[in-house]
């Protein structure tokens, strides 16, 4: 659930009516979704949407009752992965953060959580960090893991290193992205990275929407 606090706009309220509506328990909802897509962007390493799209809503067969319907969730989730991908070109992104209406606290895990499953879907990029990386890349990534941990209760730090980074967790997550995507950013050879992207579909192969039709009779037909 968005925070009611501060109104968000209108298509970020759309995609998060969206994502609610997918009728499977293990779906993202929007701050998880943020952290996923910011994992991708932020990634050494590529991916198709055919590959990450399904993520979203826990794998398998698209929930969608018609072509249609794919077209427009997809669409929806790409033109907000674009947008998150301006903002960390310009040196803007801040996590989208849930905030609990209960005491203000903000509910920082969901978006760990979705940046885990960027993790898991790309191990081997993420790899080349752990292995090569620079002490900032290092540090960024050996950070997001330490929240991963801290979210799943599993963390071994004591409960009063725990709270200090808790607290601080929106200003780190942004400062750990933005230095992982100074590094994806070097290593391609320019300032900016690009959005994920749809690779080279075949006119006969399966529609990257994730509607389980091929290209030229979803996507494809126009």
């Amino acid at each position: 659930m968005l925070n009611a606090a501060a109104k968000p706009p209108s298509r970020l309220r759309r995609l998060d009516g969206a994502l609610a509506d997918l009728p499977i328990d293990d779906a993202m909802l929007l701050s998880e979704l943020d952290g996923y897509l910011a994992g991708i962007l932020v990634s050494p390493q590529s991916s198709a949407q055919a590959d990450w799209m399904p993520v979203i809503w826990g794998g398998g067969d698209a929930p969608f009752e018609d072509a249609e319907d794919a077209r427009w969730f997809a669409s929806m989730v790409t033109a907000y992965a674009e947008e998150l991908s301006r903002a960390m070109e310009r040196s803007r992104y801040q996590p989208l953060l849930d905030v609990d209406e209960r005491n203000g606290e903000l509910l920082w895990e969901f978006w760990v959580e979705g940046f885990e499953k960027a993790l898991v879907l790309q191990p081997e990029g993420w790899a080349v960090i752990a292995d090569a990386g620079d002490d900032e890349t290092r540090a960024a990534l050996t950070g997001m893991n330490t929240l991963i941990d801290i979210a799943h209760e599993r963390s071994d730090l004591a409960h009063h290193e725990i709270d200090a980074i808790a607290d601080r967790a929106a200003d780190l997550i942004a400062m750990w992205t933005a230095a992982l995507h100074r590094d994806r950013s070097a290593r391609r050879g320019s300032m900016s990275a690009p959005a994920p992207s749809v690779a080279k579909v075949g006119r006969n192969d399966p529609c990257p929407c994730g509607s389980g039709n091929k290209f030229k009779k979803c996507c494809g037909r126009n």
